[in-house]
């Protein structure tokens, strides 16, 4: 049988992508493909961008600019004239009401066949329904480019259907290409009449237990709603319906993790006990308690999973030594990775320091009960790597300490037991499984995510639930005082004190960091709109204009070294196109003292420890958003000085970003503040935030708004998974059945292709 060539590469690709074949044309095809869509299931899970809602029936009497309505009303005359400042035809239509009020209608019209179709079906004395906004021209109202509705002379019940139909809510789809909602329309019409072969994601038990719809009703809610209380009870089930699929994956990895062996860290030994002793501080608390819940997890045959959070200046690095000597006093290894090399660097001198003749395993002047720390990052010299990886494979080092480059292939180890991954958000899946492979035989390590960064609870919950949460609470110490400001970079005095301020500080022998969302004015920001504090799609951040380019790392530099006593300082530049032993050279040279000035991108955020450090300026604050600035607040006041924080904006005062800057300098708990950023920018920013790569998976959910509903599909997915696996025998909810169990099985894999995958953690 033979088949038109491109007709047929379309059909073709229809039945592969689930769809049967034949069924859509080829432009719907190709729009199904733009949204990423392989078969029904996928598509009806995208939601409509927005809906077009007509505004209500009435009459024209008493109307206002800008409202939207619709009215039924009779032709009274058309007329077309000429557009006079470029080509094109104005078809202007006079309507009247059953009250015998009028009004325009205007249509603008730039083609020929356009004004005779309109023309040939608003004859003089038809009816139609017209909605539209209302206008004002030349002291008249209009409505400009309305849509209308042709009714039959006479009312009848069917024109009453159609009425009611046409003021329904129209869903306004995403575009890719070139499609158009015509066929977006057509396409989600044929989605509808399929619904019948949609698979119950979530079990009849659950459903009626929360009343929620049916996945046949959900989707003509969404897709062809009669009102607003349709759109929001779709909303609710497939709010609730990517929940119930994310917390189902985490509920399967705690059993999953039940069911696996993992090595028992239950040795307190005499490196443990040696490191105790020589701490040159106090353990908090919060940081005992913390390691003693810690020690009680990783003492378990089963691998355990959590995820350590505590504000700036916590002290997780020391409890997080506690725990990898805890797993060499038991016999085996532990890694922390680490996201950059500059921070791995940071670490693997804090825990030497730490340890001291702890860490010279081989050494003359070892201690009896000392390992070896070896790192491993991909600026080395290939002798250094060597004996790395060789004392890595033969056990001689007990700890490492390094970045992505601890993940290749060949680097193995004798008995790995404990994998401890800091700021957990900058790695991906596959990252964090390929460590927990590298365990001995059939071992899993035990795994403990670290962040700087607070997560509210309800985000935990719904991006990183299969963790256990353990909270450091405040600081080993009580560090010097950081004062914050913000200083609007239009006043040119409250600017030039900023850079005053900053000089006597470098003047009395500190030093300073200045941060830039770029590093040369022509590139992208390094910070997303979805982290900056206006939100995604915030025209303010637009509103700037070319007059108020955003600060650059490379004209910074230049303008402070040519700008009045600053000039004899000595200033250098770190950002990441830099070559990873220039960063090494120039971070160093900083911790030293050697360097007054460090004009940075956010490259020093986490993890950077310069105890003399005592001011940050941050250029174009409000491209940044409040947790990220809390941390790069975080990097001054570290040592005896007191710090200042500067927060510039091209915002003035009573803008929505001066206001969020002056919040963040008012508070300094990072988790009131993440909080704050959850409610400002809402749960969706906060995704990517947390897990990179997530945001595509999570269509419908909003961490902050669904925290309730979030919970309830957490409870519903651990009984659920309990009971099909037969651990829990009694529960209000039944048992899924064969079908929803495997409905459940392709749910998640759907969301596991589009990133819910990276939520993994193992």
């Amino acid at each position: 049988m033979s088949i038109d060539g491109a007709e047929g590469a379309c059909v073709v690709q229809a039945k592969a992508d689930g769809f049967p074949a034949g069924l859509l044309t080829p432009k719907e095809s190709a729009a199904a493909r733009g949204l990423g869509a392989r078969n029904f299931e996928d598509l009806v899970r995208v939601p409509p961008r927005r809906y077009a809602a007509p505004g209500p029936l009435r009459d024209l009497r008493y109307l206002n600019e800008g409202e939207d309505i619709s009215v039924i009303a009779t032709v009274e005359r058309t007329r077309e004239r000429t557009m006079k400042n470029r080509k094109g035809t104005l078809l202007d239509v006079r309507v009247r009401d059953d009250e015998g009020e009028s009004i325009q209608l205007t249509f603008f019209l730039f083609k020929a066949h356009l004004v005779s179709w309109h023309m040939s079906r608003l004859r003089e004395g038809t009816r139609i329904l017209v909605s539209g906004t209302v206008s004002r021209y030349r002291g008249e109202n209009q409505i400009a480019h309305p849509d209308y509705v042709l009714l039959a002379e006479n009312p009848s019940a069917e024109e009453e259907r159609d009425i009611a139909k046409a003021l329904e809510p129209a869903p306004v789809y995403p575009l890719r290409g070139s499609v158009t909602q015509k066929v977006m329309r057509s396409l989600f019409s044929k989605v509808l009449r399929h619904a019948g072969d949609l698979r119950e994601v979530v079990p009849e038990a659950i459903r009626h237990e929360r009343d929620l719809p049916g996945i046949q009703e959900a989707a003509r809610l969404l897709h062809a709603p009669r009102n607003s209380a349709d759109i929001e009870r779709a909303l609710r089930y497939f709010r609730f319906e990517e929940a119930f699929i994310i917390q189902s994956i985490f509920a399967r990895r705690r059993a999953q993790d039940v069911a696996d062996s993992a090595p028992p860290l239950a040795t307190y030994g005499d490196l443990s006990r040696a490191l105790d002793e020589r701490l040159p501080f106090d353990l908090t608390p919060s940081q005992e308690e913390v390691g003693d819940q810690i020690a009680e997890r990783i003492a378990e045959p089963h691998p355990t999973s959590l995820l350590l959070q505590g504000d700036v200046g916590s002290g997780k690095t020391v409890v997080a030594l506690r725990a990898m000597a805890r797993a060499v006093d038991s016999g085996y290894q532990a890694v922390l990775l680490a996201p950059t090399e500059v921070l791995a660097r940071q670490h693997f001198a804090t825990i030497t320091t730490m340890l001291g003749d702890l860490a010279r395993h081989g050494h003359l002047d070892a201690h009896e009960a000392a390992t070896r720390v070896r790192l491993l990052v991909g600026a080395q010299r290939a002798s250094e790597r060597r004996e790395s990886l060789l004392d890595l494979m033969n056990g001689e080092a007990g700890i490492a300490v390094g970045t992505h480059a601890l993940l290749t292939e060949n680097v193995d180890f004798l008995k790995l037991g404990l994998v401890i991954i800091d700021e957990q958000h900058r790695f991906g899946v596959d990252h964090r499984r390929q460590l927990r492979s590298k365990g001995p035989g059939h071992l899993r390590p035990h795994m403990l995510v670290m962040t700087a960064t607070p997560i509210p609870r309800s985000a935990a919950l719904a991006l990183v639930g299969d963790l256990d949460s353990l909270t450091l609470k405040g600081r080993p110490r009580e560090g010097t005082e950081v004062s914050s400001f913000v200083v609007p970079l239009g006043d040119d005095a409250w600017r030039e004190r900023m850079w005053e301020r900053a000089l006597e500080e470098i003047r009395a022998g500190r030093q300073a960091f200045v941060v830039c969302p770029r590093i040369d004015p022509d590139e992208v920001s390094e910070v997303s709109e979805a982290e900056a504090l206006g939100g995604p799609g915030d025209p303010s951040l637009l509103a700037l204009g070319p007059e108020h380019p955003l600060h650059a790392v490379t004209p910074t530099l230049d303008m402070l070294r040519a700008k009045p006593g600053f000039d004899s300082l000595r200033i250098e530049e770190l950002h990441g196109k830099l070559p990873s032993d220039v960063k090494r050279e120039r971070m160093e040279a900083f911790a030293a003292g050697e360097i007054d000035v460090l004009v940075a991108t956010t490259v020093i955020e986490v993890g950077v420890d310069v105890p003399n450090a005592s001011v940050m300026v941050v250029l174009d604050a409000e491209r940044f958003g409040l947790a990220q600035l809390h941390q790069l607040r975080g990097r001054i006041g570290r040592g005896t000085h007191p710090g200042i924080a500067f927060f510039a904006t091209q915002f003035g005062r009573g803008s929505a970003q001066h206001e969020g800057l002056t919040e963040l300098a008012e508070t300094t708990d990072g988790f009131a503040l993440a909080e704050l950023d959850l409610e400002r920018r809402g749960g969706g920013d906060l995704v990517g935030d947390i897990q990179s790569g997530t945001s595509v998976a999570v269509r419908f959910l909003d961490v902050g708004r669904d925290a309730r509903m979030i919970l309830e599909a957490r409870e519903d997915a651990l009984v659920t998974e309990a009971l099909a696996r037969g651990s829990l025998t009694s529960s209000s909810l039944t048992p899924p059945t064969p079908s929803e169990h495997d409905a459940l099985d392709s749910a998640i894999a759907r969301h596991s292709a589009r990133g819910v995958d990276d939520l993994e953690r193992s």
